[in-house]
């Protein structure tokens, strides 16, 4: 119904500039999935799963670690083809692809061949380390956090070089501001939707040991749930600096396309949101009540059922939110600029005139600030309530259940 309400708007106004084709944002849209779920994926097998795996001990780094360094390597390999396909797409001058032009056009000598260059030679060096954690005794030694560590620093990297500038800034702090954001944007976005594609590769049969299981599902998504949060805070705070350079007030995300675009991208984190919360403050709490009172038996039931069942429509909110964002062309305070400026012109044909780029004024800085310590402020308290209520949780289901006669009869 939001979805068509925004459609009645798009229908009795035309927009400024249109969409773009169909196919452009399909391509780029392969290209994010891959770049921030290799990112993700190794971010998970990190800071999650695996001190989740060695709180149980035995084999489950081992086996945690292969099957997410598997996935890693896999989509870090479809991601090469996924970027040379989107340089080649935008070389070709008849909406094609140029694969020869893309090819040359690495390391040509140009500053967007350069990072081009860098974003394929990143990808290769975080597959080459680690590949080596397929094997298990390197999954289960020394060296994996190490290799984990350097191949997400290499993944990151890769999708850092898709947002840095091509030309040498005029404004050098605004532009560093935003490229800082860009990659916060990017970073904290490859962490929480490529940490679920993680989890629903460690949710497939195998994925987890089979001792201690529950043990393992309470750690890591307890920890994912933190590192989680923390990706919502740098995505809302880099979110509200790229709004504020774009738009200029809450008009413009129904009178330009920009707008109307950046509005559904809008509604699909607030999903994700909602759906976070929910994970936070009903299914965590109930994963470590599972832990807790080692009866898992009627409790393990309907945390199997619903747990895969939300990351899996957690997960495809967030392919359907890297899907709306290659539609974001221009900005909304451009496009709203150039509708003004063709209603008063007389003349046909001629290029319009671009609006200039905001000033960063003192109250800026102060209202940044601000927002910063309140979305903090939030995202601590909110983990801080989460956490007390699943202790209390835990501390209910532990009492032991009562004796039943049937239970002496299986015995």
């Amino acid at each position: 119904m939001v979805l068509r309400a925004f459609a009645g708007v798009v229908a009795t106004s035309p927009p400024s500039t249109p969409l773009g084709p169909f196919q452009d944002s399909a391509v780029s849209w392969a290209t994010w999935v891959t770049l921030m779920g290799f990112a993700g994926v190794l971010a998970l097998a990190l800071f999650s799963a695996g001190p989740a795996a060695r709180a149980i001990g035995g084999h489950a780094v081992a086996t945690t670690s292969r099957r997410l360094a598997g996935a890693a390597v896999v989509i870090g390999v479809v991601s090469i083809p996924a970027v040379l396909t989107d340089v080649a797409h935008r070389a070709s001058k008849s909406g094609g692809y140029d694969f020869a032009s893309a090819w040359r056009s690495l390391y040509d000598g140009t500053n967007q061949g350069r990072l081009v260059g860098l974003e394929i030679t990143f990808v290769i060096t975080a597959i080459v380390l680690t590949a080596p954690l397929l094997v298990r005794r390197v999954a289960s030694g020394t060296a994996r956090r190490w290799l984990l560590s350097a191949g997400l620093a290499s993944s990151t990297i890769a999708l850092g070089t898709t947002k840095f500038p091509t030309n040498v800034p005029t404004r050098w702090a605004l532009t560093t501001f935003e490229t800082i954001s860009w990659m916060l944007h990017l970073t904290g976005g490859a962490v929480w939707l490529g940490g679920l594609l993680g989890l629903i590769v460690l949710l497939a049969p195998g994925g987890t040991p089979t001792t201690g299981r529950n043990q393992f599902w309470s750690i890591a998504i307890r920890r994912f749930s933190a590192v989680a949060m923390t990706s919502v805070a740098a995505i809302a705070l880099s979110g509200l600096f790229l709004y504020w350079e774009h738009v200029d007030g809450p008009s413009q995300l129904l009178s330009t396309i920009y707008g109307r675009t950046l509005g559904v991208k809008i509604l699909i984190f607030a999903t994700l949101l909602a759906l976070g919360a929910f994970n936070q403050f009903w299914l965590h709490p109930r994963i470590a009540a599972l832990r807790a009172a080692g009866d898992s038996r009627a409790l393990h039931t309907l945390l199997a059922k619903r747990f895969p069942l939300v990351v899996g429509i957690e997960a495809l909110l967030g392919a359907s939110l890297l899907f709306v964002a290659p539609f974001l062309h221009g900005s909304a305070r451009n496009q709203a600029f150039q509708a003004d400026v063709a209603k008063h012109t007389t003349t046909t044909g001629t290029p319009l005139p671009r609006i200039a780029a905001k000033h960063v004024a003192t109250g800026t800085w102060i209202w940044g600030i601000l927002e910063t310590v309140l979305i903090a402020t939030v995202m601590l308290v909110g983990y801080r309530l989460s956490a007390r209520r699943a202790h209390t949780h835990s501390n209910v289901d532990a009492t032991p259940a009562p004796v039943r006669h049937s239970d002496l009869i299986d015995a």
